[in-house]
């Protein structure tokens, strides 16, 4: 399926969800990603939820880290040049939801996205290659490609892989594991 339809398939999906049903799926989602090989980094990046799209909820997530006592990074988007500026989460980090529904930091310290240890990674679909689809803007592919080349990335989804996604480009960054309430998706055989 190319990325368009799986994008109206996958957001039709999301919508059909209560928010029991995220709740229990997001908090399943978070128990998988404790047994990812991941923990011994220092530098997250965690992405929160856009409520109104019925994302996961990341607090889940979020409070792994804080309880891990990793350094947590959240972005601030900017839609002029689809790129994103990361900030360190801090207890003085002020919070504010932008125009298109994102909880996004105000300011704070900046963390180089070559600072970075891991990615947890938004999205609509993926497939069992570690192709993703998001909402199509380009902002992660843009900012995983400046990251190090090492970094983990791990994207986070309600639902199971599609068995091929059409129309990848060359920009497209593949992810390293994908985590599900049931299973981890692991694609570092797929490396390029």
């Amino acid at each position: 399926m190319d990325k368009r339809s799986l994008r109206l398939k996958y957001k039709d999906l999301r919508e059909k969800l209560s928010d029991d049903e995220i709740d229990n799926l997001s908090l399943d989602i978070a128990n998988q990603a404790l047994k990812l090989p991941i923990w011994q980094k220092i530098n997250y990046h965690l992405f929160l939820s856009i409520v109104n799209k019925k994302e996961l909820d990341t607090t889940y997530l979020l409070q792994i880290l804080a309880g891990k006592d990793k350094n947590v990074i959240l972005s601030k988007s900017d839609f002029l040049t689809n790129s994103m500026i990361n900030y360190l989460l801090t207890d003085n980090t002020v919070l504010r939801v932008n125009s298109y529904g994102i909880p996004e930091p105000e300011g704070g310290f900046v963390v180089a996205d070559d600072q970075i240890d891991v990615v947890f990674v938004p999205l609509l679909a993926f497939d069992v290659n570690g192709n993703r689809v998001g909402y199509g803007k380009g902002f992660y592919d843009k900012f995983l490609s400046q990251c190090k080349k090492d970094v983990v990335k791990v994207g986070l989804s309600f639902f199971e892989a599609e068995e091929n996604i059409l129309g990848i480009l060359d920009t497209d960054i593949r992810l390293d594991y994908c985590v599900t309430p049931n299973k981890i998706y692991e694609f570092n055989k797929f490396k390029k």
